[in-house]
């Protein structure tokens, strides 16, 4: 009983300070989760722009799917529209787990999703170096016009080959992977819901 009352005397001081620390962060998170999110939608419209030039995102559709920790997640599906009115392909955000931490996606397909556009990076905290050549053209190019199919990551390869096998980044093969992983559990399962609310076609590509 004494050494519990030394304790709460001599550290009464760091207890109230740790409170209210954390109570600090939680306000200015809270207060500047808004202008956060606003900048995030900023970004996206720009990586959406950026994959699928002359067109314009426009919300289209919200589907549920399974994510990869087993939830249930609403992904918001946005439509790629030029000023003329066309459909040129859709754009959503996809997110996983990385070697550092979580890694968010914009992905862009073609109007019926039978090929990937390409990908870009929304938010990463991967390795620099490393990790965060994700975000390099060597990597990336290897998705422009890959298959709406079972993504494979292999460790060698031809990376200017455009097929279903992604070769991983050297020393990076877990943020490699992670990108491959997100890919092959959004795209499935969005595109066969986009199908079942007619919002593409059912046929297959001749």
């Amino acid at each position: 009983m004494f050494k519990i009352k030394y304790f709460i005397q001599q550290s009464w001081l760091l207890i109230v300070s740790s409170f209210l620390f954390g109570l600090l962060i939680a306000a200015t998170n809270y207060a500047l989760s808004e202008r956060i999110e606003g900048n995030k939608t900023e970004k996206f419209n720009l990586l959406t722009g950026a994959l699928l030039p002359g067109a314009k995102p426009e919300l289209a559709t919200t589907v549920e799917i399974d994510s990869i920790g087993g939830k249930k997640e609403k992904v918001n599906i946005y439509k790629a529209v030029t000023k003329m009115g066309e459909c040129v392909g859709w754009s959503f955000k996809a997110a996983g787990s990385g070697f550092q931490d979580k890694i968010e996606l914009v992905i862009a397909v073609n109007k019926n999703i039978e090929k990937i556009v390409g990908f870009n990076v929304l938010a990463s905290n991967e390795t620099p170096g490393f990790g965060d050549q994700i975000k390099d053209n060597f990597y990336q190019n290897q998705f422009k016009s890959a298959p709406v199919d079972v993504l494979k990551l292999v460790k060698t390869g031809d990376p200017k080959k455009i097929d279903s096998e992604i070769v991983a980044i050297t020393g990076a093969t877990v943020s490699s992977e992670a990108v491959v992983k997100i890919i092959n559990d959004y795209l499935p399962q969005i595109k066969k819901q986009m199908q079942e609310k007619g919002l593409i076609s059912n046929d297959k590509p001749k």
